[in-house]
């Protein structure tokens, strides 16, 4: 009899969830009319023009709804278009030592995003997004500048993600 009950309960999650449209175990809410996504690259206009950096952020966050999401990728526009600019790329001492020099670095990478939402225009927005990385001043940027844009770049594509798709 217990067995029948736990089965009959699965099967009433189940269908209660499909109920509620799609839903995805990263905590996406996309609605099921929803099934395109467009990328526009975002040129780099800070101060300090890091060469890969456009490159980079662009096609990390096109990757990152294809491995999250069921959306398909469209050049032109999509149901949900992201479209922006690179606005900082500035590396700035921090933690004085005594004797006036630094201890560490922080780099410092902020973009700004326009996203359209084409069916659900309500949840359309324009931000900034800022992430840094601390790394030791006797390093030197170039030993380590790959690793910390891919870190700061993962961490604003997830912001950015969470802020348009998933509505906790």
């Amino acid at each position: 009899m217990g067995s029948f009950c736990n089965k009959i309960l699965f099967l009433f999650a189940l269908i209660l969830l499909s109920a509620c449209g799609f839903y995805s175990f990263t905590g996406a809410s996309i609605s099921p009319n929803i099934k395109t996504v467009s990328v526009q690259y975002f040129p780099n206009y800070s101060a300090t023009i890091e060469p890969t950096l456009s490159q980079v952020f662009t096609e990390r966050l096109k990757d990152y709804f294809l491995e999250q999401t069921n959306l398909s990728l469209e050049t032109e526009l999509g149901d949900l278009n992201f479209s922006g600019e690179i606005v900082k790329y500035e590396v700035k001492p921090i933690a004085i030592q005594a004797n006036e020099q630094a201890a560490q670095n922080r780099l410092t990478i902020a973009v700004k995003v326009k996203f359209e939402n084409t069916k659900e225009n309500n949840k359309n927005f324009e931000q900034r997004f800022f992430r840094y990385a601390d790394y030791d001043s006797e390093q030197n940027l170039v030993e380590v500048e790959d690793i910390l844009i891919e870190q700061i770049t993962n961490e604003l594509v997830e912001d950015i993600f969470n802020k348009a798709v998933v509505n906790w």
